[in-house]
């Protein structure tokens, strides 16, 4: 029987990690970076020979714009949260951002998302909802969540990440108290992967 594969994606890491390894964060538009949630699962099932596997959720965790605060962001947001939830696979999960006094001058923060992330991956991992996880950011905030779902022995627990450009930082969600050996096994996606899963939409024209 096929194994289950879960994708969890924290999508703010994803994307400011992608703009970093594959663009030029201050000059690119803002819609370099998105991804397409069902074609990024589909690659990791691909990119691993070993085992027969299916995707079988795409777990997504996001940040949401206040509209008091930002309309046009909250509305592009909503825009991309709909284009995902087309596909039956995806799950989205939203909280919203924390605004600070000064806004604008300063940013809105997430907060949450990393206990969040961390609550789905071991609940799903004790319910039995899927026999691989992969998570894909690298918060190290999240190690917790990946040592747990281990020791629980209930699922194989994978990381993915960008690999970027030469020249440019290379790094992965690694477990400081486990030997290299016995590390998550490491989904490294490349500039031609990124360039097939990307999504190039702009939701908020």
């Amino acid at each position: 029987m096929a194994e289950r594969v879960a994708l969890f994606v924290d999508y703010q890491n994803a994307y400011m990690r992608a703009r970093d390894a594959f663009h030029n964060p201050r000059e690119d538009p803002h819609w370099m970076g998105q991804i397409d949630p069902v074609a990024l699962g589909n690659y990791i099932i691909d990119s691993k020979s070993a085992g027969d596997r299916v995707l079988h959720q795409v777990r997504m965790h996001r940040g949401m714009p206040n509209p008091q605060y930002d309309a046009r962001g909250y509305r592009a947001a909503r825009r991309q949260v709909a284009a995902w939830e087309r596909s039956p696979l995806v799950t989205v999960k939203t909280r919203p951002f924390r605004y600070p006094r000064n806004y604008p001058e300063s940013r809105p923060q997430e907060k949450g998302i990393d206990v969040q992330i961390a609550l789905d991956f071991v609940m799903m991992a004790v319910r039995d909802e899927c026999d691989v996880g992969v998570l894909m950011s690298n918060d190290t905030d999240l190690r917790p969540a990946l040592e747990e779902a281990i020791s629980l022995g209930a699922v194989v627990v994978e990381v993915a990440t960008w690999q970027p450009r030469e020249g440019r930082p290379r790094q992965h969600l690694r477990l400081p108290q486990r030997r290299a050996a016995i590390q998550p096994y490491c989904h490294w996606i490349g500039l031609d992967a990124y360039t097939r899963i990307s999504d190039d939409t702009d939701y908020a024209s």
